[in-house]
């Protein structure tokens, strides 16, 4: 007959306090405010700590401190492939200064996203909020109540994380133009996203500037699966150079054209927005401009840090480069 495993006991502080020889709050302080310690008693504590394989519980460090250590990141889809540079860059950034990520998918909704922050708010220390599609006045509302942190999007009086889509969009432009193309048209996303408006913004002044003719067709989805409305659009308005909302729609839209026998890019260009894991895998390889979201999400972990811990009020707007990389998507206008 076999024994019973036997349980395993998990080391408490009172177990380090006995160990060291050192009331329970003197370990507690060792490890909530390590500065009201002595340097040598609280190293003796932290071996000991160690070797007992005791850890503090974070539920009771959060209600003597008032802080979780933890903060939370919500994307719009989880699924886009923009959005994992984006989690890695602010992964790091909280691994580095010791905090705990959580994340969340808002499902493109304004709706679902308040009610994740209205849910998560008691259990974390602040908010990145990515491509946020709450509308500005609860943003403010929220900033009021929380430390929050934007990428790709910007409100006056919340520090945020954006792309410098006035440099890239002209980037996109002067690449079409060189190529003889006339006229350009953009295949927009989701009517409140702050990215595709400062997009379009951006491709109009370039177009005006180059004299050449810009016009706007959608919303479309953007995703994989919002693409062939978008390609059907393209070929009914005879478009010789199309700009598409991100890489996933992007993509989307080159495989409907090859399903309809349009050649790219003798026939139209195509051109995206992200630089997504794979757009330098679909056929033809995607001509897109690059945006640097492993920064963004890293920096936007650090600004909010400083706004939940170290109380320092951060409204800046921090612009990061863009950069097109151009592939075999685009070519000469026909």
């Amino acid at each position: 007959m076999s024994a019973a495993p036997r349980s395993r006991k998990r080391a408490t502080i009172t177990d380090v306090a006995r160990e060291a020889g050192v009331a329970a709050s003197t370990v507690s302080r060792s490890f909530s405010n390590p500065g009201r310690v002595n340097a040598a008693t609280r190293e003796h504590i932290l071996e000991v700590a160690e070797r007992l394989g005791y850890t503090p519980n974070p539920t009771a460090r959060a209600l003597e401190s008032g802080r979780t250590n933890t903060l939370a990141l919500l994307v719009p889809d989880i699924t886009n492939p923009f959005f994992a540079g984006v989690i890695k860059g602010a992964e790091r950034a909280a691994v580095a200064s010791g905090r705990t990520l959580v994340l969340a998918d808002t499902q493109e909704s304004a709706t679902t996203e308040a009610h994740i922050v209205r849910r998560l708010g008691p259990a974390v220390d602040g908010f990145v909020l990515a491509a946020a599609r709450m509308p500005d006045d609860e943003l403010r509302r929220l900033a009021d109540l929380e430390a929050v942190t934007l990428v790709n999007r910007a409100i006056r009086g919340i520090s945020c994380v954006v792309a410098d889509y006035e440099t890239g969009t002209r980037q996109i432009v002067d690449h079409l133009a060189s190529l003889g193309h006339r006229s350009l048209l953009f295949l927009g996303g989701p009517p409140e996203s702050w990215s595709g408006a400062r997009r379009w913004a951006g491709l109009q002044a370039a177009a005006h500037a180059h004299g050449m003719r810009v016009r706007r067709f959608g919303p479309y989805s953007p995703t994989l699966g919002g693409g062939a409305a978008a390609a059907d659009a393209a070929v009914a308005a005879d478009a010789t150079a199309v700009v598409c909302h991100n890489d996933m729609l992007a993509i989307g839209v080159l495989r409907r054209l090859r399903e309809r026998g349009v050649s790219v890019p003798e026939h139209v260009s195509v051109v995206g927005f992200d630089n997504i894991f794979g757009s330098d895998l679909c056929q033809p390889t995607l001509t897109t401009l690059a945006e640097r979201t492993q920064d963004a999400g890293a920096r936007a972990v650090e600004m909010l840090a400083r706004q939940a811990y170290e109380r320092v009020a951060v409204a800046d707007e921090l612009v990061l480069p863009t950069q097109l990389v151009v592939r075999e998507s685009t070519g000469p206008a026909r």
